[in-house]
């Protein structure tokens, strides 16, 4: 049984606005990344990866599991479901899914992503998959993500200014902190935070984004 703690993400996520920058362009490649929402022992919670460090593209990075939608696929949840098991050892057998949400466009490695919402109704254990791909894996609490001293805003290089979390000995950032800033916000747990506490991106995580 779905727990009646998402009754009002599932409600709302479907229809979450897309703001312009993050609509996908035509030409994009499919991808789909899996926000798997479980409960543990300190209460909800989401399952996150840390990308391994010497990878050429995204290195370093927390993200949700997830990858290019393979031909053959059966289309962004199928892909969801294979990557988040190739990647943590997640048991599709054990996860129910809430459905797909809205793309978006992820403009730096040109994928038209697709969140597919699941719920973890029998975890597994999960361990990264690929150690030459994937360093970490994380069920990260919801209480911790929207606690305000785990929260700051990053400012690029550029000078855009996103929302990040510091949580499990991770800076989560960029695409992904932003994805789930807006899931928060949609399954109505987030609680205020100074998003005036404002940081520089660091000089470490900055040199591994600009591989690519």
């Amino acid at each position: 049984m779905i727990p009646s703690w998402l009754d009002l993400f599932r409600e709302r996520a479907p229809k979450l606005d897309v703001p312009a920058f993050l609509r996908p362009a035509p030409h994009a490649r499919p991808a789909a990344v899996l926000v798997l929402f479980g409960e543990g022992p300190q209460g909800p919670d989401v399952l996150l990866i840390e990308r391994a460090a010497t990878l050429k593209k995204h290195a370093g990075q927390p993200a949700f599991p997830g990858g290019a939608i393979d031909p053959e696929d059966d289309g962004p949840i199928a892909a969801a479901l294979r990557e988040a098991e190739e990647e943590t050892g997640v048991d599709p057998d054990g996860v129910t899914v809430l459905g797909a949400l809205p793309e978006l466009y992820l403009s730096r490695s040109n994928f038209r992503v697709t969140p597919v919402a699941a719920w973890w109704h029998d975890p597994s254990d999960v361990s990264p998959g690929h150690p030459g791909e994937v360093a970490a894996v994380a069920r990260v609490p919801i209480g911790e993500l929207v606690d305000p001293g785990n929260r700051v805003s990053l400012r690029a290089p550029g000078g855009f200014i996103g929302p990040a979390f510091r949580v499990r000995d991770m800076l989560v950032w960029g695409f992904t902190a932003g994805l789930l800033d807006n899931l928060l916000e949609a399954g109505g747990w987030a609680v205020p935070w100074d998003a005036d506490r404002t940081e520089d991106l660091p000089p470490d995580v900055l040199n591994l984004a600009a591989r690519g």
